[in-house]
C-alpha cells in the first residue's frame, strides 16, 4: 500500500532516475512523485547508474582501438542523450541569465526564455570541452565518481536556498529537508572513496567548494535557486572534480621516482 513507509521509500528511486534521466522506464504511480523533494537522496545513485554505463561504453569502445579523445566524445554524447540535455540547458540558461541581466527579475526572464545568447554559448562551448577533455584523462572509476559527486551537489542547493521564482522544475519537486540532502552527500562520499581511495577527499572538498561557489553566486543574482542553476550547478561540479583527478594523477607521477637505469 502507498502508506507504507518503507514502500514509499522503495519509489524515491525510480522517481529520482525518471526526473534526472530519460531511460526508457515503466511508468510510475502518482504517489511515487507526492514528496519528490525528498527523493533527492537517490540523485547520487542516479550518477552510479550513468557512470556505470558510460565506464562500461568506454571500455568497449577503447577496446576497438578507439583514440581516447574520439572515445571521450561518444561517452560524452552518450551521457547528453541519457540525459537529455536537462543539465546542458541549465548551464545556458544560468550563463546567459546571470550575466545578461541587471536585476533578479531580468535574470530570471532570461533564464525562462528558450532562445540562448552569447553567454550561453560561450558556457556550453567551453563546458562541453573541458568534460569531453576530461573524460580522455580519467579513469572509468574516476568518471563514476565524478558524475555521482555532481549529482549529490544539487541536494544541498535544493535544501538551503529558497526558490528564485513561483514555479519551474525545482518549484514542482519541492524543497526536500537537510535529512535527504545529507543522505546524498553521504552517499556519494562512500562511493567516491570506494571508487577512487584517498583521492575522492580531495575531489569532493573540491566539488564542495564549486557548488558552494555557485550557491552564493544564485543567491546573490536572483535571490535563490532555479532548475537552471541546479542543472548549471551539476555540471560545474562534474568540471571541478574531473580537473582534480586530473591534477592528482599529475602530481602523483611527478613525485615518483624515475626509474634506475642499468649500468
Amino acid at each position: 500500500m502507498a502508506d507504507n513507509k518503507s514502500d514509499i521509500w522503495l519509489w524515491d528511486v525510480p522517481a529520482a532516475f525518471v526526473l534526472l534521466t530519460r531511460l526508457p522506464l515503466p511508468a510510475l504511480p502518482d504517489h511515487a512523485f507526492a514528496q519528490g523533494g525528498r527523493a533527492v537522496w537517490a540523485y547520487p545513485l542516479v550518477g552510479l547508474v550513468l557512470g556505470g554505463m558510460a565506464a562500461v561504453l568506454g571500455a568497449v569502445l577503447s577496446g576497438l582501438g578507439l583514440p581516447a579523445m574520439l572515445v571521450a566524445g561518444l561517452v560524452l554524447a552518450a551521457l547528453v542523450m541519457l540525459t537529455g540535455a536537462m543539465h546542458e540547458d541549465g548551464l545556458a540558461d544560468t550563463a546567459d541569465g546571470l550575466w545578461g541581466g541587471h536585476t533578479a527579475a531580468r535574470r530570471l526572464e532570461i533564464m525562462r526564455d528558450s532562445r540562448i545568447g552569447a553567454y550561453g554559448v560561450l558556457a556550453l562551448v567551453l563546458g562541453t570541452g573541458l568534460r569531453w577533455r576530461g573524460y580522455a584523462e580519467v579513469s572509468g572509476a574516476e568518471l563514476v565518481a565524478a558524475l555521482v559527486v555532481s549529482r549529490a551537489a544539487m541536494p544541498p542547493l535544493m535544501a538551503t536556498l529558497p526558490h528564485a521564482r513561483s514555479d519551474g522544475l525545482s518549484r514542482s519537486v519541492g524543497r526536500p529537508g537537510m535529512g535527504p540532502a545529507a543522505i546524498a552527500l553521504g552517499l556519494a562520499a562512500l562511493i567516491a572513496l570506494g571508487l577512487t581511495g584517498a583521492g575522492a577527499v580531495t575531489a569532493l572538498l573540491v566539488g564542495a567548494g564549486a557548488a558552494l561557489g555557485m550557491a552564493l553566486l544564485a543567491r546573490a543574482k536572483i535571490g535563490g535557486q532555479t532548475g537552471d542553476i541546479l542543472g548549471a550547478t551539476q555540471i560545474v561540479v562534474e568540471i571541478a572534480v574531473l580537473i582534480t583527478f586530473i591534477a592528482l594523477c599529475a602530481t602523483h607521477e611527478k613525485a615518483a621516482p624515475e626509474p634506475r637505469t642499468r649500468q
